[in-house]
């Protein structure tokens, strides 16, 4: 039997783009400064950039592709627009005259501090970037094990009871509304050994129910033959099921630019965001035509159903060479990401009178297929020197589907790893010490989160190493190392920090050490 509990409080936590935005807001509505900007780029810009060569003249009606021949004419002089873009940035952050606008808060200044820790202690849905979350959760989980002279025999179950809570910053308990969420799940297996226990086959099967959703059941198989203690063989059928997420259930999240939706009732009339573009350029004209919004209904959101099978051998070959190899191919069905859409009112003019965008978690309609390959080595010579190496490639197939759902797979198609071990060595007369080193190649890949972090992770590496020195008379292990070592600082998912050299240092102290 197991059973615990989680408790969350995010403290002082704030969100650092939404807090920008309103620093931004205070200072200049979005509307007044993109007007400014206008009003520069076409009183003294526009005129300069109509003297460039091959500009084309100005002729009604507007001919579709007239904004395409400029920008192909424009882009062609990326210096002049990036000299005119800093010059209309730069007139718009003005306040206009008799207005009640400010100037930009620059950082550094009493009035800045004073403006960011007004809004970084007011809760996100009262106007400021302040997040709550005093979430819990509680955990019950019991197994038992029969071991009848034919087989073995497990059955056991789970249940979980989440309690976010948020006061409507983070999920959608708003107004006094409080959230609940339970999962509960059984399960049984059955093991049988053959062959003089050379042949282990397995079957099982789980019920799962969420508050939300249906029962599921997964089944699964494998069966594993170990012809001698060096070497194994497996294959394997799973299936599996993973339930929304609070998140995807129940987020209510406006991080300025979009808001980002749980969807257990599902949403209709929001429109594509490709027709949103479409229709505020009018398809080339400058002006914007209603007749291009595009509606889509978008159901509630669905438990994802995976399907794999898979293939793996695990042996010493040579005396020295060890491998764990395996590949895997998986099947999803319902599989979880996110769509985007907007709430829009088209004015009498036929310009927007409200614009605003979601990220709406969503299932995919088509099936999704992943695949991969991953392959581990190790070298082991001279008793306390080893080689080890791994390489994994892991592909997302949508099969030609035209479904825009956003799968978020967020993982790069080829990595590997390249490491060296020495255990138990003297160094100085000090016995018992460890090394390794460890490098890490990640091929870049696009990564998919909210609409404004979402983009491509360029092709990284790091160098990781440690060193470890065991003091036997008084049972402790101590350890100096560094992850990053070079500080190769990188972003691994967009919109994040670039992530430098990691320094740790740790004792171990075994109260009860192992007698040999």
């Amino acid at each position: 039997m197991r059973a615990y509990a989680t408790n969350e409080d995010a403290g002082d936590s704030y969100d650092a783009v939404l807090t920008a935005f309103r620093l931004q807001n205070l200072s200049k509505s979005d509307n007044s400064y993109f007007n400014s900007y206008t009003q520069y780029w076409n009183n003294v810009i526009k005129p300069q950039a109509e003297n460039l060569p091959g500009y084309p003249a100005f002729t009604f009606p507007v001919p579709p592709n007239y904004a395409a021949q400029i920008d192909s004419v424009v882009s062609a002089y990326p210096d002049s627009l990036v000299k005119w873009h800093g010059l209309a940035a730069n007139f718009a952050a003005q306040p206009a005259q008799f207005s009640n606008e400010q100037p930009f808060y620059e950082p550094g200044t009493a009035r800045f501090d004073s403006a960011f820790k007004a809004i970084t202690s007011t809760p996100v849905n009262q106007g400021g970037s302040r997040l709550v979350d005093k979430s819990a959760l509680y955990h019950l989980h019991g197994q038992y094990k029969f071991t009848p002279k034919f087989m073995d025999i497990t059955v056991g179950g789970n249940f979980r009871l989440y309690t976010p809570n948020s006061e409507g910053t983070i999920f959608s308990d708003t107004a006094g509304r409080k959230i609940t969420n339970y999962e509960f799940g059984v399960y049984a297996g059955l093991e049988k050994k053959l062959i003089k226990d050379k042949l282990k086959v397995n079957l099982t099967a789980r019920l799962d129910k969420n508050q939300n959703f249906d029962f599921l059941v997964s089944p699964a198989a494998s069966i594993v033959y170990s012809p001698d203690d060096k070497n194994t063989f497996r294959v394997s059928f799973s299936s599996a099921i993973r339930n929304p997420t609070l998140a995807d259930q129940y987020l209510y999240y406006n991080v300025g630019r979009a808001i980002l939706l749980g969807n257990i009732t599902g949403y209709d009339s929001l429109v594509t965001i490709e027709s949103v573009r479409s229709y505020l350029t009018g398809s080339g004209s400058g002006l914007p035509d209603p007749t291009l919004l595009v509606y889509q209904k978008i159901d509630p959101i669905r438990p994802e159903k995976a399907r794999t099978i898979e293939f793996g051998y695990r042996g010493t070959l040579f005396n020295h060479l060890y491998v764990d190899a395996g590949y895997y191919y998986t099947i999803y069905k319902d599989f979880i990401g996110f769509k985007l859409g907007a709430d829009i009112k088209v004015g009498p003019t036929g310009f927007p009178d409200y614009l605003q965008a979601y990220r709406v978690s969503a299932n995919t309609k088509d099936l999704v297929n992943t695949q991969g390959v991953n392959i581990g080595l190790t070298y082991y010579f001279l008793e306390k020197y080893s080689f080890n190496g791994n390489y994994s490639w892991n592909k997302l197939d949508r099969r030609g589907s035209s479904d825009p759902i956003i799968p978020a797979f967020n993982t790069p198609e080829h990595k590997f790893n390249i490491g060296f071990n020495v255990r138990d060595f003297a160094l100085g007369g000090f016995e018992h010490n460890g090394f390794n080193v460890n490098y890490k190649w990640i091929q870049g890949f696009t990564f998919e989160g909210a609409p404004q972090f979402t983009g491509a992770i360029p092709t990284y590496d790091m160098l990781d190493a440690q060193f470890n020195h065991k003091v036997t008379k008084i049972n402790t292990v101590f350890k100096l190392g560094a992850q990053n070592v070079l500080n190769n600082k990188r972003a691994q998912v967009f919109g994040g920090p670039a992530i430098g050299r990691l320094i740790y240092f740790s004792v171990v102290y075994e109260v009860a050490p192992k007698r040999s």
